[in-house]
């Protein structure tokens, strides 16, 4: 590896002494070569891509996907028959242990007003919640966020059923953002409330439009206090029993929900790769998360990924390139709760003695490509920067420091000079779909899909020739 970071450096000193278009002004034949290959790469998955279809065949024909489950398990077996369909030199699987939750029956809730009048209303248990054990009933506390949830006397909430109606926050652009700033809502909820004595919590769904679905997720506990039942509204709803709250009703809250978690189960990544020609002890990685939530059918979140990076691989097999160093497609399992997927591959291939030098993660939807971030040093992120200019002509433009992924982060631990890249499309619609029933191959637009596989086969291309010398 210290070869491999002295010729980065090296290769970005050049490209900055000289200019931003240095890299490839050094060798203007290989500037065109690049250029001209990524034509290609972009005419394949335009023209006769696989991806759309790819996509069609995992959510219709498998559906959604949560670990544990006999989808999950189909989702495996499809990955791997689809792998091997494509001919790539070895194609296996890799066994790791999962969770294994279970929603149960379709919750039921209900809230009542003063007078007697009951409303129904559409609530989702968050994922790893206990059951409520049959119908619980207990008048409704509200709070705007979790901060004030958390500075709340006991006598308030306790024998209570809590509702945390805390937004994601509109003014920031970035999505993602936003949903980093309300995450600990749907995680901590239930610890905070059971620690005040709530008999369960409800919260506002996490997305940025107001519509009818209410979305999951994971929650966490502790072993300190008890555990209490914890589910999701709708953002519509939120406002509503919220405008309800203003307006000074005192509402009965009633909920049964059936939701139980069962021993780890047996599961499997499935792992495909075309060998280097080079260094074939050097691996780049890329991929997305097999698993999904159990509700809609896990179409960006993350179909997107899988058949993304299965067509970065399947372009580069089609257009006759030989890479250098090995190129290895890993459909995660378990991202969603608990990530077993990714810290069991990282613990894996450090224990066969593989080198990793890069991997790369998409998951965050399949919508139109704007960019790429890098967790790494600052050769590992000026050498991504050195390749705007490729990816000019395809309208990504974001080249920049941030998060690679939660599958490919587990890594880091195993080895200390990896690049790890983010896969950045546009964000203002993932929230949208993301954890809820809307996240079906509908949603999906296939030219944006395609464009997102290109880019990923792009930059494992670039990657794959420039970050060894």
């Amino acid at each position: 590896m210290k070869s491999c970071r002295n010729n980065i450096l090296k290769l970005v000193a050049i490209t900055f002494l000289l200019g931003t278009n240095a890299l490839f002004s050094v060798s203007q034949d290989g500037y065109e070569q690049d250029s001209l290959f990524m034509r290609k790469i972009f005419d394949e998955a335009l023209s006769r891509g696989e991806a759309y279809e790819d996509l069609k065949s995992l959510c219709k024909d498998v559906g959604a996907r949560l670990s544990g489950s006999a989808e999950a398990d189909m989702a495996v077996k499809w990955g791997k028959l689809r792998l091997e369909k494509y001919g790539f030199d070895t194609v296996y699987l890799q066994e790791i242990q999962v969770p294994h939750w279970e929603r149960g029956t379709k919750e039921s809730g209900w809230y009542e007003t003063a007078d007697g009048t009951i409303y129904k209303i559409d609530v989702l248990a968050l994922g790893g919640s206990v059951d409520t054990d049959g119908l619980i009933s207990a008048e409704l506390v509200s709070f705007s966020t979790l901060e004030e949830l958390r500075k709340a006397e006991k006598s308030k909430v306790e024998g209570k059923l809590v509702f945390v109606n805390e937004p994601m926050n509109e003014k920031l652009i970035n999505t993602f953002s936003a949903y980093g700033g309300c995450f600990p809502v749907r995680s901590s909820s239930a610890v905070d409330a059971g620690k005040l004595g709530a008999v369960g919590v409800i919260i506002r769904s996490l997305s940025l439009l107001e519509h009818d679905h209410p979305h999951t997720g994971t929650l966490r506990y502790t072993d300190e206090v008890e555990k209490i039942p914890a589910a999701a509204i709708s953002t519509k709803a939120a406002n509503q029993l919220q405008q309800l709250v203003d307006n000074g009703e005192h509402l009965t809250f009633h909920l049964e929900m059936n939701c139980k978690s069962y021993p780890d189960k047996k599961s499997h990544n499935v792992i495909a790769e075309m060998k280097g020609s080079v260094y074939p002890k050097n691996i780049i990685a890329f991929g997305g998360h097999l698993d999904s939530w159990d509700v809609g059918e896990g179409a960006h979140d993350d179909g997107a990924g899988i058949v993304h990076t299965m067509e970065a691989l399947r372009i580069l097999k089609v257009l006759d390139y030989k890479p250098r160093n090995t190129l290895r497609v890993v459909f995660f399992m378990n991202e969603e709760n608990g990530n077993m997927g990714g810290k069991t591959y990282a613990k894996k291939v450090k224990e066969k003695g593989e080198n990793h030098i890069a991997a790369i993660e998409s998951d965050r939807g399949g919508f139109s490509p704007r960019g790429f971030t890098c967790d790494g040093s600052e050769a590992h992120l000026k050498l991504l920067q050195a390749f705007k200019l490729l990816f000019e002509p395809y309208e990504l433009h974001r080249f920049e420091k941030g998060y690679g992924g939660v599958d490919i982060y587990p890594l880091k631990d195993e080895y200390e000079d990896i690049a790890l890249f983010g896969f950045l499309p546009d964000s203002q619609r993932y929230f949208d779909y993301h954890h809820n029933a809307n996240d079906v191959f509908e949603e999906v637009n296939k030219r944006e899909l395609e464009l997102g596989a290109a880019s990923i086969s792009s930059l494992v291309y670039l990657l794959d020739k420039y970050l060894l010398d």
